[in-house]
């Protein structure tokens, strides 16, 4: 008797399976986060599929700027992302005009030195010992055979300037300008394989202000991780940019992402009046 009970509530949920439940059990699922049904559809502002959503599913506590504990990191400021020169700049350059991502950057680098705002920066390079990698994924594989961030070596800076691998041009004076933190290169994606996070700790910083490229690569990645390691975020959306190929649109990725693992999301001018550079 058992046995067949246990056989027809089975059916019962196949059968419902193939009817409309699967939508239920998300719903289901999205309440038991605390997502109302009216916020599960709310759209964007017609005709812009960037924009912020009419009305937000989760919570947003935001993020309060500290001076004393706060950093501003740039990832990847480099020209093989930003530069028409540059290995992904076809891939990246709508998203990044779209944005104005390059001036952008540049004004977050000018409103953090205009308020003595730490500034760390994240590079990716690979030297040629780099490349005796024996297995890739796709985003990895690309970079290596297209050569990206490539250097000749950790301790040459032969063939460096004007490199892809080079920060672009207009960076320059806020990165060299014996204040800014170059830290080691990530590897791949995130700062899990440099020293991002140990420089942060020992300048008794545990919020960041993120910006740089790729906006579903290296800044999803280092968000992630910062976030994961104790670290209160704000990504500047329009400081970043993202590629559109056929697996999709890296930019629009990111953002829904960012919209929930963030501890807030700004824009550039947002970013900088919060700074208290304006």
């Amino acid at each position: 008797m058992a046995n067949e009970k246990t056989e027809q509530i089975n059916e019962q949920r196949r059968a419902a399976l193939g009817g409309g439940a699967k939508l239920a059990m998300a719903a289901s699922v999205l309440g038991a986060m605390g997502i109302g049904a009216s916020a599960q559809a709310a759209p964007a502002k017609k005709g812009n599929i960037y924009a912020e959503p009419a009305q937000y599913g989760l919570k947003r506590p935001g993020m309060k700027i500290d001076p004393n504990r706060v950093a501003l990191v740039v990832v990847d400021p480099q020209n093989d992302f930003l530069s028409p020169n540059g290995v992904m700049w076809e891939v990246l350059k709508d998203s990044i005009q779209e944005n104005n991502t390059v001036e952008n950057i540049e004004t977050l680098f000018k409103a953090a030195k205009a308020v003595n705002m730490p500034v760390i920066v994240s590079p990716h390079y690979y030297y040629p010992t780099d490349h005796q990698w024996e297995f890739m994924a796709p985003g990895e594989n690309f970079m290596h055979s297209t050569n990206m961030f490539a250097r000749k070596s950790a301790y040459s800076m032969d063939g460096f300037e004007n490199s892809g691998a080079d920060f672009v041009e207009r960076y320059k004076p806020y990165i060299f300008d014996g204040q800014t933190t170059i830290a080691s290169p990530h590897k791949i994606f995130g700062p899990e394989t440099n020293d991002v996070v140990l420089q942060l700790r020992k300048r008794k910083i545990d919020q960041v202000i993120l910006a740089g490229m790729a906006a579903n690569l290296c800044i999803e990645s280092h968000l992630r991780e910062l976030v994961e390691q104790g670290f209160e975020v704000a990504v500047v959306k329009d400081a970043t940019a993202g590629p559109r190929i056929p697996e999709g649109d890296g930019y629009l990725a990111a953002l829904v992402n960012y919209r929930i693992i963030a501890n807030d999301l700004w824009t550039t001018a947002q970013a900088v009046q919060k700074m208290g550079a304006r």
